[in-house]
């Protein structure tokens, strides 16, 4: 059921809104499979009236196509899910990646309106200079450009009035739409609907979040301070609030305009390689990398400096997932499908119930396709696009930021390529990866965690005597008790005790049985026996009735079924 009516009431024009955009979009056999028609009072006729005909294009095609009708929400949920492949088939991984976050720019006047409310004044009296057309223009927000008082050029991202409250309109219903197919499709079976609109809802909330974005920026130009080869915009903080975000302006040449990079007079190799060695210091290094690398964020300033733009979308790899995720490398240099298999399970990346041995099949035949191949040939997009029907056919469980990597990998190995066919993006990598090795088997990197580990130690050796000389005191007069709970064990002992009492009745009544059979030859002995005889006799009849008896209880308790 929807979990609030009442909420659900108050966007009762947003769910038709959305409702009719999918039957639009021959999507009404799922609209009504979630029962939203009748809940909606839609009558039937939509469903059969508002049904397109049979439509040349595919599926996926149609999804992407509903989603970028119904506007910034759903656009995102796409992306999100165009980086998920463990939760959707291939196809609709690459068709959704095709989704245009571009929309038509909003009036100067309203963006104005919306500057004077963030920082109280018009931008006229805090911008020696504006453009009233914006430079960019997206769902969420758009650009322009501007100038400050002492002469600095800047950006100014603002975003767009009232999105904020349509997003949440938005992410209220997909929360309710995520319960209903949870409880009444088969997908409910094999993911957590709610828990992934859930985290959705979050990462485009911190999306929205424009001071968030100024940190990330602001930790990259920590990241880099030192590297001559890349800039990081900075920060204007005093003109930055939840909705209204300042920056450096930087401008230049966009990293795959190769024609104009080659009438510059740049080293197209060089920027190759710097792009690399970028996202080789942000995961191997770092453990915090740019997620949107597209080209449209990346330009070439002078010097061939690589000029970083948007900050928005990040990803996070901590310690010990970087130091898994070498492990796993490790087993799969070695084709060990044995041995990728264990390390997937301790990673928790396979799930409960899976089937070990076709995994392992599957893995096995990746490994033989890439078997002999130089890491240099080894291509990121091609080994991850293989991968992709892998993890949706198992379920594998990876994380999202893995994702993300690999989404990223695949943007800078694509522009690598274009600027340089030749680039090997594992050479540009290896110092990277030979730093993180030694980090992780040198015992210098063990010193914070030892450390800590001393540490607690230290406070429970010094707990010991105290806590000790408490316990022996309660135990010197009788107060110490030590209570021990097993839930359920009563009742299994009870089930157990039935069917034992029955084994050892059983096992003596065959005792019985045999022995008063054995013992009714030796009383035929004359006159004077026939008494005792009897006895014996009767006895043995009794038993064998009694063993009848217990057969049948067995049978009657379905204990023989």
């Amino acid at each position: 059921m929807i979990r609030s009516p009442m909420r659900s009431v108050r966007h009762l024009q947003r769910y038709r809104e959305i409702i009719r955009v999918f039957i639009r979009h021959g999507f009404g056999e799922l609209v009504d499979t979630l029962g939203l028609l009748p809940y909606l009072s839609l009558p039937r006729r939509i469903l059969r009236g508002e049904q397109p005909p049979r439509s040349p294009r595919g599926v996926p095609q149609r999804l992407r196509m509903a989603l970028e009708d119904l506007g910034p929400t759903f656009i995102k949920l796409g992306q999100v899910l165009s980086t998920r492949p463990d939760l959707v088939p291939v196809e609709y991984v690459i068709e959704l990646s095709k989704l245009q976050d571009t929309i038509a720019a909003v009036a100067w006047s309203t963006i104005s309106e919306q500057i004077d409310a963030e920082l109280g004044q018009p931008p006229e009296a805090i911008f020696t200079n504006i453009e009233p057309d914006p430079i960019a223009a997206a769902s969420l927000a758009q650009v322009h450009a501007a100038t400050l008082p002492d002469g600095s050029c800047v950006v100014v991202k603002v975003q767009r009035p009232n999105i904020q409250k349509a997003i949440e309109t938005d992410l209220e219903i997909l929360y309710d739409v995520a319960r209903l197919a949870q409880e009444r499709t088969s997908l409910g079976e094999i993911f957590d609907l709610p828990g992934i609109a859930e985290h959705f809802a979050a990462t485009l909330r911190a999306e929205l979040d424009f001071l968030r974005e100024g940190r990330n920026a602001e930790r990259f130009r920590e990241q880099f301070a030192d590297e001559d080869y890349l800039h990081i915009p900075q920060v204007y903080w005093e003109y930055t609030t939840r909705r209204l975000l300042v920056l450096e302006r930087i401008q230049g040449i966009k990293i795959d305009d190769i024609e104009s990079l080659d009438a510059a007079g740049f080293d197209r190799h060089q920027i190759a390689v710097n792009a690399a060695r970028m996202i080789a210091q942000e995961v191997f290094r770092d453990g915090f990398f740019h997620a949107d690398p597209h080209p449209g964020n990346l330009v070439i300033m002078p010097g061939a400096v690589i000029g970083v733009m948007d900050f928005g979308m990040v990803g996070y790899l901590n310690q010990r997932l970087r130091t898994d995720l070498l492990r796993l490398y490790f087993v799969a240099i070695e084709q060990d499908e044995d041995g990728i298999v264990d390390q997937l399970i301790r990673l928790g990346f396979v799930r409960g119930g899976g089937d070990r041995s076709h995994l392992q099949q599957d893995i096995g035949w990746l490994l033989r396709k890439y078997h002999g191949m130089p890491l240099g040939a080894v291509k990121a997009r091609e080994a991850i696009e293989d991968f992709m029907p892998l993890a949706f056919r198992h379920k594998l469980k990876l994380p999202a930021d893995l994702w993300l990597l690999g989404k990223t990998l695949t943007m800078v190995e694509g522009i690598g390529t274009r600027l340089d066919p030749s680039l090997d993006v594992f050479a540009v990598s290896r110092p990277f990866v030979r730093r993180f090795m030694w980090q992780w088997v040198f015992p210098g990197s063990w010193g914070p965690a030892f450390l800590k580990s001393a540490s607690n130690w230290s406070v429970f050796l010094q707990d010991i005597p105290r806590v000790g000389s408490q316990v022996l005191n309660q135990i010197e007069r009788g107060e110490l008790e030590v209570k021990v709970q097993h839930q359920g064990l009563r009742e299994a002992l009870k089930r157990l005790d039935q069917p034992a009492n029955r084994l050892s009745l059983s096992i003596l009544l065959a005792a019985l049985i045999v022995g008063l059979a054995l013992l009714v030859p030796t009383f035929d002995l004359g006159e004077q026996w026939r008494l005792a005889t009897g006895v014996v006799i009767t006895g043995f009849v009794g038993v064998s009735l009694l063993g009848l008896w217990l057969i049948f209880l067995i049978w009657r308790s379905g204990k023989m079924k």
